[in-house]
């Protein structure tokens, strides 16, 4: 409340200097120095006379306050209620203070003294409740009146002040609370306050005012006991909406406290994508089980089969085919092609048809390509990636293996151009095993890599009776180097998020036994750090760490393959937050240049998606770190045959701080704007390995969502004069509108297709980023965010990182050169963007939805609309990054919270045709 309002004698402000003041016919004029200095001018100020209206109230209310300073016991309580009703029934615009606590104001310090000398009683309580009221004209001036008063007085139905005081009244115990707590004092009366006035606030519409105070007295798990059917779904949006907002470990309280809720009031697929986020093993479990309906509990398998939670069935569940199926994601296949089969999108596709040589610039038309077996690796890569998931394409699996495009390319190329097999089946088990079978049998062992690599990418997502991917690709004794390497990746891709503790056995002798070649073992560890992402798994970190600390592996070590290895301890850490620390701890005993970029590492990936800003200001401050690869002191000088500082270790922390920025930053839009921004100053100002390294963080903050201002910037990346950028920055294009089908950025890869023509390595990554972009012809994502774009899926983040790492400081280190099938590490993220919609009998229904772009209604009054632009489709759809859908009526009830990937209705048992 503004001071100026408040004063019954405003100051004067006029242009010179003031020297008399008096009344002329009621209204105040002041005679004003003019130019010459004579009193010449007189300004007409405000008027300062009240209307007839209310000079009465101003004086009714100081005579008033005049009997309460009396003697007189008995006037006490009349003259109190009177005040009170004055109070309460003023009227006043949203801007100016009410008229009576105007008028009480001056009177506030005599009151004051009056409340101290009278004795306690029933009338020193009621002079109390108004002087709390009264106390509001002084908040801006640190006494907290309003509180000290209110807690003199006893009783609860204070609500009856009116919103504005209730709030104010919250405000400041929030303040005092954080004083006693500093001061260490009692705070159980400001306790008991609080919980007086959440219900006030739950049944006044004001649920962020209920959450907020209980969230600043630390008791927000006291909300689940006001809350009612009515009130929950907002106290729930809005605490969860808040989280990434509060630091550990509040984020998490708030998190638990609405899961609680929601599993009070039997929103149980709420509340399994909170337990999901928790990443709560025992509360996922207790969720599933806490339902005998059937359709429901299919519907939580979906809602975990989306996010790759192996969960064991137990009882009845374990024999009832249908959940198991849904578990397993058996049914992704099927459903997918029935999307393609209604968008009339079946026909495979050729590498020509998305490169659309045609519509390149005609100064490249006719050259043929320099280097024709790159051309043909990278039309395999296409093809794979265009016709993913959709089965028989023209030139994999169309004539058989004699046929096959494998014959066109060399030696190294032929194990991903095989492994393309895997993805053309994708998720299609009982079909594609067959498919990848003729290829084993063919003697090169690149071709036999590739076949074990298509059985890893096959099963990826999906699991089965029998476990053919174990069977397949378990045995690694009496392989080649090749053949073993895939087949582990192979492992780690078809397993990944599983947990799948027969694995551990198999694959960590791999890592610890110093007889291996790096890159077997450094394979090893990244599978494992596939499959136990997110679980902290402690054999296989001390096994990594082991490795570390072997004095045989410190010459191996330095090699290129290393960094995986750290990644896979990284990944057993991802969302872990604090409990990275005892790792980090350890890392920084082991002298070794490959330690710092390991915690780095290990660091981001425990904080990734949770936008935690102290955390971005770290990563930052070690991009701005320069880096002296040989001091120029004068003793330096005088050693010219010094050997120079190693300085690579340095320089890959520095790489990974700055896609560390975006994994952290991914989950919140905030966040988001501002490490844009930041990417613009490093690109700048940064060394070459900074640089290289901005592109492809670029292209992680947002996978499969291309937006204009983002891939402009790439745009302009893709000529730098530093190539390694340029190919960054035009792989990080293909990342950004991967499986949209965007026709702006498919214009700018051909254009960038024509500039680089005569460039087989820039060439060969457009060609990628071609792929990428018609990724499953426009119906997949790589987007690691689902259920709404509130929940991030770790698998689908963990397999993004391990390409964006192999590109990071020079991408000829692996996708450039000999070790391009690490690009399939993408398949972990792509899911089809579909919504499919089942009955209860898990059969095909088509219904009608709305799909628009989303709208966040956090704290919005009364109902508001969710989504908005929208248009009526039938079932199945694709849904666009950012688009939301809805039921057209009320005849099916969506058992899921978010319509989203694959839905179960039950029809309504109150509708009504109409």
């Amino acid at each position: 409340m503004a001071k100026e309002e408040e004063k019954s004698k405003p100051e004067d402000k006029g242009k010179g200097k003031v020297d008399d003041a008096k009344h002329v016919n009621g209204s105040k004029q002041t005679a004003v120095n003019g130019k010459d200095g004579k009193k010449d001018d007189i300004v007409e100020l405000a008027p300062e006379e009240l209307s007839e209206e209310d000079q009465k109230l101003k004086d009714e209310l100081d005579m008033l306050v005049e009997r309460l300073t009396e003697d007189d016991k008995s006037l006490y309580t009349p003259a109190l209620e009177a005040i009170k009703d004055s109070i309460k029934t003023s009227t006043s615009s949203m801007t100016a203070v009410p008229k009576p606590l105007k008028f009480l104001r001056p009177h506030y310090e005599k009151l004051c003294e009056a409340f101290d000398r009278w004795p306690q009683g029933a009338e020193r309580d009621s002079l109390a409740d108004t002087l709390s009221v009264l106390g509001m004209t002084y908040s801006d001036e640190d006494r907290q009146d309003t509180l000290k008063y209110r807690l003199v007085a006893p009783g609860k139905d204070f609500g009856s002040w009116g919103h504005e005081y209730m709030r104010h009244l919250a405000l400041e115990i929030g303040a005092v609370y954080l004083k006693r707590l500093e001061e260490d004092k009692d705070t159980g009366d400001l306790t008991e306050l609080t919980l007086t006035l959440v219900p006030f606030f739950l049944s006044h519409n004001a649920e962020a005012d209920a959450v907020d105070i209980l969230s600043e007295l630390e008791m927000i798990e006291k909300i689940a006991d006001f809350v009612d059917e009515n009130t929950y779904p907002r106290v729930c949006l809005y605490m969860v909406s808040m989280v990434p907002l509060l630091t550990y470990p509040d984020n998490d309280r708030f998190v638990r406290t609405a899961h609680d809720i929601y599993v009070k009031h039997k929103q149980l697929t709420k509340a399994m994508s909170l337990a999901i986020r928790l990443n709560d093993m025992e509360l996922i479990k207790a969720d599933f089980t806490s339902t005998k309906d059937k359709a429901l509990k299919c519907q939580l398998a979906f809602i975990l089969a989306r996010q790759r939670i192996p969960l064991e069935l137990e009882g009845e569940d374990a024999e009832d085919s249908e959940i198991q199926e849904c578990l397993n994601n058996t049914k992704l296949p099927e459903h997918f092609k029935a999307l393609a089969k209604e968008l009339n999108i079946l026909d495979p596709k050729v590498p020509e048809d998305i490169y659309k040589s045609h519509l390149e610039s005609s100064r490249t038309a006719g050259l043929t390509n320099t280097d024709s077996a790159k051309h043909n690796l990278a039309s395999a890569f296409v093809n794979a990636f265009v016709n993913a998931g959709f089965g028989p394409d023209k030139l994999m699996l169309q004539e058989g293996v004699k046929q096959s495009w494998i014959w066109k390319v060399k030696e190294d190329g032929m194990t991903s151009t095989a492994a393309s097999a895997g993805m053309l089946m994708l998720w299609d088990m009982d079909m594609g095993l067959d498919k990848i079978d003729a290829f084993t049998y063919v003697e090169q062992d690149q071709v036999k890599a590739g076949a074990a690599l298509a059985n890893g990418i096959i099963n990826s997502g999906v699991r089965v009776d029998g476990d053919p991917a174990m069977a397949l690709l378990g045995d690694l004794d009496d392989k080649s180097i090749a053949v073993k390497v895939a087949s582990i990746l192979g492992l780690g891709l078809a397993y990944a998020g599983s947990n799948k503790e027969d694995l551990l056995e198999l694959l960590l002798p791999y890592v610890s036994d110093t007889s291996h070649d790096m890159q077997i073992s450094a394979m090893a560890a990244l599978s494992l750090g596939l499959i136990f992402v997110g679980s902290a798994q402690s054999d296989v970190s001390e096994a990594i760490i082991q490795t570390f600390l072997d004095e045989e592996r410190t010459s191996q070590l330095k090699d290129k393959w290393t960094r995986f290895m750290t990644l896979g301890l990284a990944l057993l850490f991802f969302g872990q937050q604090e409990e990275v620390d005892v790792v980090l701890e350890t890392l920084k005993v082991i002298d070794h240049p490959m330690s710092k970029p390991a915690s780095v590492l290990a660091d981001i990936c425990a904080w990734a998606g949770t936008g935690a800003v102290l955390k971005l200001q770290q990563l930052l401050h070690i991009c701005n770190e320069h880096i002296e690869e040989q001091d120029d002191s004068e003793e330096d000088k005088d050693k010219p045959d010094e050997p120079k500082k190693d300085v690579s270790g340095d320089q890959l922390v520095q790489s990974y701080a700055v896609l560390g920025l975006s994994l952290v930053a991914m989950g919140e839009d905030v966040g988001q704007e501002m490490v844009l921004r930041q990417f613009g100053h490093l690109m700048h100002y940064g060394e070459a390995n900074i640089r290289k390294a901005v592109p492809l963080a670029m292209g992680l903050i947002s996978p499969s969502n291309p937006q204009m201002k983002v891939y402009d910037t790439l745009s302009r990346y893709t000529h730098d004069n530093d190539i390694d950028v340029a190919i960054n920055s035009i792989f990080a294009m293909g990342m950004l509108g991967a499986g949209t089908n965007n026709a702006r950025l498919a214009q700018l890869l051909r254009q960038l297709a024509s500039y680089y023509h005569r460039d087989a390595n820039a060439l060969f990554m457009v060609r990628i980023a071609q792929g990428l972009l018609h990724m499953g012809k426009g119906t997949l994502s790589i987007n690691p965010f689902h259920t709404d774009r509130t929940v991030l899926s770790r698998v689908a983040t963990a397999g993004l990182l391990t390409v964006t790492l192999s590109l990071i400081d020079d991408p000829r280190q692996f996708v450039l050169g000999d070790h391009h099938y690490l690009l399939y590490v993408l398949v972990t993220a792509m899911h089809p963007r579909f919504l499919i919609t089942l009955d209860e009998e898990l059969k095909p229904l088509q219904v009608n939805v709305r799909v628009g772009q989303a709208v966040d209604v956090v704290g919005q009054a009364g109902r508001p609309k969710t989504i908005t632009g929208w248009q009526t489709q039938s079932t199945p759809v694709l849904l666009g990054y950012g688009e939301r859908a809805e039921l057209e009526d009320e005849e099916w009830l969506c058992l899921s919270n978010v319509m989203e990937g694959i839905c179960i209705l039950r029809k309504n048992p109150d509708w009504e045709a109409t």
